[in-house]
Order: C-alpha cells, then structure tokens, then sequence
C-alpha cells in the first residue's frame, strides 16, 4: 500500500472525526478499520447529544465535523433538554434509527477527499528515530503501522481511537469472553458473534512505559419491541418542532416517534439483591471503574437501597422498514438497567418491570472492561508525550460517550494532520469550548473513573452555549484549514445578517410610557430602551416586541433568537469576559518542557512530584492542577520570569 501523511486506526465515532478532520485540513489519510461496515456503529445507546453532551456536537459540528449533520439525518426523536431553563444549559439530544446513522455516517466518509479507508487488522506501530527537522533528533518517534499479516504502511502520524478494544473482556455473570464488543447485528444469545479486541496495540503502549489502567462500561439487554405492552406505558413524544444538531439543517425531515417509559420494581430489586453475587462487578471478575454517572442496576440497588424503583425508558432503535439486518423498529434499547448479572438472572427480573412480562429477550446485557491510557500521558493536542506522533483519542484516554470520542477525534485527527504539514498546534482553551474543557481536564487531572461531560465542569458557561458555537469556533475552524467552502459560506451569510439585525436592535428604542402604551411594565425613569434593552427585561420576550417591530418575525429564527439570547446573558458576560481576560493572562504563560521543577527552591515535593508528572504547557493549568497552591504558582512565576529575563 501507499504510504499517508496521517493513518487513523478505529471506525468509531472518535475515528470517524479523526480521518475527516485530516483529511479536511490536507493530509492523504487512511482510515483502517477491521471490518468497513462497522463504521459509525452505535455500539450502545442509540442517542446523541444531552446535557453537556449536546454542546460538544454542536462544537464538533461548527468545526465541521461529522456527528451533528450524520444525527440530523438519522434521528428519529428529538428533544431539547432543560427546555425550561436558560439556553446556556439547555441541551440538545436526539435518538437515532441506528442503522440509518450507520449509513449516513458511512455515506459521508465513503467519498470524503483526500481519505482512503481499508479493512486492516492493525497489530502494532512502527517506532523510529527522531527527525533533526521536526526536533525529535534522538527520540523515537511513530512512523507507521504494521498489520496482522505483517504489511508495513508509513505515516508521519498515527491517532489511535480503540475503543473498548484494547484487550476488552465481555463479562456476563462468570462467563468471560475476549471481545472488544459483541457484534450489534440481529440476535445473538450465544455470543459467538463478537468483534476480536486489540492485543498487540495494547502490548505497545505498555512496552511505550505508559500509565495504564483498566475501566469498565456496560449496556443492557436488547428487547423485542413487538413482545412489549406498550399500551400499559406512559409514552414520552419527540419534541413538536425538533431542533437540528449542525447550523447547516434547515429542517428535521425523519419521521419522530415516541418512546415508552417504565420502571423497576420492589420485586426487580429483591431478584438483582439475591443475585448480586453473580454478577461480574459484585463477583469480583471486574477491577475497572465504571461510568459513575451511568451506572449499572447491580450499582443503582447498592448505592440507592432506600429506593424502590428506577427510571427505564424503552427507546426503538430503528423506523420500520429502515434496516435489513434484523434490529430496526423492532430492537428496544432498555435506557437505565446495564448490567452484567447471568443471562438467566437477567430474564427474570425483566419480567418483573411493568410492560415488560412477557418481553423476549433479542440480546442480554453485558459488561466490558478494557484498557486505557492515563490521559496525563499527553500534550492538549492529544500526542503522547513519549512518542511523537502518535495522537489517542476516545475511550483510550478514559472519557465515555460518543460525543466525548468525537471531540477528541476531530482535534486528534487535525492536530496529526497539522504535525505532518509542519503547522503550529491547534488548541482551544477553556474559554473558547467545551471541547477545550473536555481535554484540558484529561491530560490535567486524569481520570479515575470514565470522563463525561456536564455544563457545570465549565467555568464560562454563560459564554460556551450550544446556540453560540459557530460563532465561537467556526472563525477557528477557517484559520484552521478545517472548514470547507459550503459552511464557511453558510456561517459568513448567518453573520451578516446577524450583524445588520443586531445593529438595527440597538437603533429601535422606546420610552418607558411608549413602553406602557404596549404594555411592556419597566422601570418609569424616562430612559430610552434599545430592543437589546429591552430583552434584556426578565418580563419581556421576544414575542412581545414582534407586536411593535413586525421586523422580528421576518427575521430567520437561528437570528431573532441569537438576539433573545444574547441580551438575555448581556449583564452576565460584560463580568465574565472579566474572568476570561484574567484566565487568558495565565494561560499564555507558557512552561518550558524541559522545566527543571526540582531547581525551584520553595516548593513541597509534594508539589514538584506533581508538576513534574503533570508537566503542564501553562502556569494556568499548572494551577488547575489537585495541590498546586497560589503560593507555588507565585515561585513558579517567579522563576520562568527570571529564566527569561537571564
């Protein structure tokens, strides 16, 4: 085979955005994948977006990325979570037909320039001598991979995205099977259809002296959707008018459906309590942490004994008629009981759950545990600090979650791509995304327990909001070499006419008696009000002002609501930008890598045992750092600006 600027090993989500963004930025890219079919497979739950999640698909989607317009394509039950709250932790989630995002997925990436993609068993890197013009002169650096028949294929840069691969283990009561995933296609209650994990890859990153450790997830059983009573559930609808995930949908044109909702029972309790032996956590076959913010129902029966039922919501993975391969409408995703209990264990407590008596049983749950990576083994760009040019992005560096892999897999992909072209990094810090959020705190504090992401783990979420992230990020994406011509002449139309909209806002003003007359109540002190102003007014809503400025209602929704927004977190961001000028302050101070920490007199070797493990790039995230006080920072401070000075 040819050889690549960058090779990208894994079809997953973080994959997927990894060959898209190099091969987007000008990198000939290959995507080498076991099996071409798998790509875009949703191994788990069949949603994207939620809670913090959402805001990470739209930041990947203004970056151009893949996710946002694949669901778009794909999902078949929108809804905007926190709907009632303010939009900065609204959150934007869809469930999608499972087959159909596959395919979207797979359709986009089948022609993608600059991207070829083969089905290749790869088995180890090839590890060479630095190159004097990239300055890794005398330390080994990545130069390819080499495949199971022992095929070399060369590469400047290789991103890693495994998965549960790396010497994942099913484990289902005392039953373990070697296996990065059970395969997702139609029933298998014999588990003879799984997917081989990765062992010579992780046999290199162990012989690479790396940190490592084990985590665990799991996934419940999949049901029979035709042997559910669903006329005995409460039924949850899609949202009457979905919101698109990327800024390129105009309009959501799958057909929604609802889902039902359910929940475990005193009786489901008491079969999980007596069993709990059995299962593969409990039983002590299992030392990987799981998911503490998705745990299985062995750890919702533990942790919440006073409790004597459990959510479940029954999600159709499918439409009818939009899968051949045996799963579709008629494979029910069971959301809220993961578990890893026997096979029979597992049948009699899901006849225990309200609707589901006399459900049959298509595959039972399981749990895995797999290798990963201590993401404090990396730079922000996702490299691994021992070997240059070798990126890792997904559930390798310990985070959970398709949204989470794709993040690092756009960012993974364009930095590899970028380290091939000889181009400056391309990092967001946590003031711009969530994404900077997200890998700021890997390869910072590490991981103890699979990384999801919230809203509240961002300090400027006022700033960091769904609506807002194009704005914040596609400029970014442009500089970048990372966005293509369709949505850069997309976002430049959007910002005109929200710019020519804006300043028409800020020309309409009212008094407060013309204010009165429309019977808007604000404050009688004789000052002018902008239309900002006055959305600003906790009483006033854009709609209230459509009836005096027939304007508003002409004006394309994605702007009228930008300016709604906007105003409402005026007040809020004049203080956060504060915040953000300080934060910044900090963070441009960079720290040599070679620093020498042990030099610095003053500090605990607490501290230095700390600094120099984490070897932070900043001052900033050496105080983001678990121990590092003010007092250390000021020495380190202190220190560089002498070094500098000298």
């Amino acid at each position: 085979m040819m050889d690549y600027d960058v090779i990208v090993i894994g079809g997953g989500h973080a994959g997927c955005e990894a060959a898209a963004a190099a091969a987007r930025a000008g990198a000939q890219t290959l995507l080498a994948t076991h099996r071409k079919d798998t790509i875009g497979e949703m191994s788990c739950n069949p949603a994207i977006g939620g809670l913090g999640k959402g805001h990470l698909v739209r930041e990947v989607d203004a970056l151009d990325g893949l996710m946002g317009r694949v669901i778009d394509e794909a999902g078949i039950q929108f809804r905007m979570l926190n709907r009632s709250k303010g939009p900065a932790v609204r959150g934007p989630r869809a469930q999608a037909d499972r087959g159909l995002y596959r395919e979207k997925m797979q359709s986009l990436l089948r022609d993608y320039p600059n991207l070829d993609i083969a089905e290749l068993a790869v088995e180890d890197l090839i590890v060479a001598g630095g190159d004097v013009s990239r300055e890794t002169s005398g330390k080994d650096m990545v130069a390819g991979i080499i495949t199971a028949d022992g095929t070399e294929i060369r590469a400047s840069a290789v991103v890693l995205t495994t998965g549960t691969f790396l010497k994942g283990m099913i484990h289902i009561g005392d039953r373990r099977i070697p296996a990065g995933r059970a395969n997702s296609r139609g029933a298998d209650k014999s588990w003879g259809g799984v997917e081989p994990p990765a062992i010579g890859l992780s046999d290199r990153l162990y012989r690479l002296g790396l940190r490592m450790g084990r985590l665990k997830t799991g996934t419940p059983a999949r049901l029979d959707g035709r042997t559910i009573d669903w006329d005995a559930l409460e039924m949850q609808p899609a949202d009457a008018e979905p919101v698109p995930f990327s800024f390129l949908t105009e309009k959501i044109r799958v057909p929604q459906i609802a889902c039902g909702v359910t929940a475990t029972t005193a009786a489901t309790h008491k079969i999980i309590d007596d069993n709990i032996g059995k299962s593969a956590v409990y039983g002590g076959a299992i030392s990987g942490r799981g998911p503490r913010y998705c745990p299985s129902i062995e750890d919702k029966v533990v942790r919440f004994a006073e409790r004597d039922s459990h959510q479940i919501f029954l999600e159709p993975e499918g439409l009818p008629g939009t899968q051949g391969d045996g799963a579709g409408f008629h494979t029910v995703y069971p959301n809220g009981i993961s578990t890893s209990l026997p096979e029979d264990v597992q049948a009699e407590f899901l006849k225990t759950i309200p609707g589901l008596e006399r459900a049959k049983v298509i595959r039972y749950g399981y749990a895995i545990e797999y290798d990963y990576v201590d993401p404090r083994s990396l730079t922000h760009t996702l490299e691994v600090k021992a070997l240059p040019g070798l990126f890792l992005a997904g559930q390798i560096n310990g985070t959970t979650g398709y949204e989470e892999a794709a993040a690092q897999g756009l960012m993974a992909g364009a930095n590899a791509a970028r380290l091939a072209g000889g181009c400056d990094p391309f990092i967001l810090d946590r003031s711009e995304a969530y994404i900077g959020v997200l890998i700021d705190d890997l390869v910072t504090h590490g991981v103890t327990e699979p990384y999801r992401m919230f809203t509240s783990r961002a300090e400027y979420r006022l700033t960091l909001r769904a609506d807002n992230a194009d704005q914040r990020l596609t400029p970014r994406g442009i500089a970048a070499g990372l966005v293509g011509t369709q949505r850069a002449t997309v976002f430049h139309v959007k910002q005109s006419a929200l710019q020519k909209a804006r300043d028409w806002a800020q020309a309409m003003t009212l008094t407060p008696n013309e204010a009165a007359k429309h019977g808007l109540k604000i404050n009688q002190d004789g000052r002018r009000r902008t239309i900002i102003d006055l959305l600003a007014l906790p009483n006033v809503r854009l709609s209230d002002l459509a009836a005096i400025w027939p304007e508003l209602q002409e004006m394309a929704p994605a702007v009228s609501e930008q300016l709604e927004f906007d105003a409402l977190y005026s007040g809020y961001l004049h203080r956060q930008e504060a915040d953000i000028i300080a934060f910044k302050k900090d963070e441009s101070l960079r720290l040599p890598a070679d620093l020498s920490y042990e030099a610095i007199k003053g500090l605990s070797n607490e501290v230095r045992s700390k600094l120099m493990a984490a070897r932070p790039a900043t001052l900033g995230q050496a105080g983001r750092i678990e121990g590092v006080t003010p007092a250390a920072l000021a020495l380190l401070l202190a220190w560089v600006k002498k070094a500098k000075a000298s």
